[in-house]
């Protein structure tokens, strides 16, 4: 499906995995990316067909399969929770929290029932990333 009618550089899902791309690498929030789309929506002509918001480029992108796997992160960067760090609530290297308290402040108390992740990483598998990338044999060569 055309980005709008008469667009040939891009499709709607083009559009968007791009867009997505660059949301994930300079880390903007969703609120930011909806302003974003909602203001690209208006500078595009009246017919075309980019998501109002985040949580619509989403759905657009679900069906496409990417697996992708969310890994909890030290809000400095320092670790990964994951293997032997998964059940710590504290950074063993800067000694920040890994849990966000109620009003969005780096908790040091908090427990991992009841608690949000202060950040968390979406890491998108290679394997199944190539699977897709050559399923086409046309594509493959």
């Amino acid at each position: 499906m055309p980005l709008y009618p008469g667009c040939t550089g891009f499709t709607r899902l083009l559009a968007v995995l791009a867009l997505v791309n660059l949301k994930a690498r300079f880390g903007w929030s969703d609120k930011s990316f909806t302003e974003l789309l909602l203001l690209l929506r208006k500078l595009l002509p009246k017919d075309n067909t980019l998501p109002k918001s985040q949580y619509e480029a989403k759905k657009i992108l679900c069906p496409v399969g990417m697996e992708y796997q969310k890994i909890h992160v030290c809000p400095n960067d320092c670790i990964l929770y994951r293997n032997e760090f998964t059940e710590m609530h504290n950074c063993p290297t800067c000694g920040v929290s890994h849990y966000k308290a109620n009003n969005d402040e780096f908790s040091h108390g908090a427990t991992s029932k009841k608690s949000r992740p202060a950040k968390v990483c979406w890491y998108l598998p290679i394997i199944p990333r190539f699977k897709r990338l050559f399923a086409n044999g046309h594509d493959a060569k």
